[in-house]
């Protein structure tokens, strides 16, 4: 069976709703996906706090991302890329309300997590 090519960008689900979460590949150690957000986030008062690293991408739209402990919004626009590492805790501030917010996120487990632990982290 041939690969199939698909478009990061085609079929993405509107988040008038809600911000959408999709798996787009995985296995045990890693996690790829793509988000979509249009005004979303975290609400106020609570922290994401993952028990992977992850790798985000912001592909189009902009947004705003707090981390536990710096007093300064970080802007991101489109291109803009960061690692958030394992139980670093941050919260989306804010996504641009105008239009979506498209996301490349992986997760996975740092070599360094391993060989600590001997045991990689599965998926939140």
């Amino acid at each position: 069976m041939l690969p199939s090519i698909e478009n990061f960008f085609s079929g993405c689900p509107s988040p008038a709703t809600g911000e959408t979460f999709e798996t787009i590949a995985g296995s045990d150690a890693v996690r790829i996906e793509r988000i979509v957000s249009r005004g979303q986030a975290t609400p106020e008062g609570q922290w994401l706090e993952q028990e992977q690293d992850e790798w985000v991408l912001l592909l189009a739209g902009a947004a705003g991302i707090l981390f536990a402990g710096d007093p300064e919004i970080r802007g991101l626009v489109s291109g803009d890329y960061l690692l958030i590492p394992a139980r670093c805790r941050h919260r989306v501030a804010w996504t641009a309300p105008d239009g979506d917010t498209v996301w490349l996120a992986v997760h996975f487990t740092a070599a360094h997590t391993l060989l600590t632990t001997g045991v990689p982290y599965l998926d939140r």
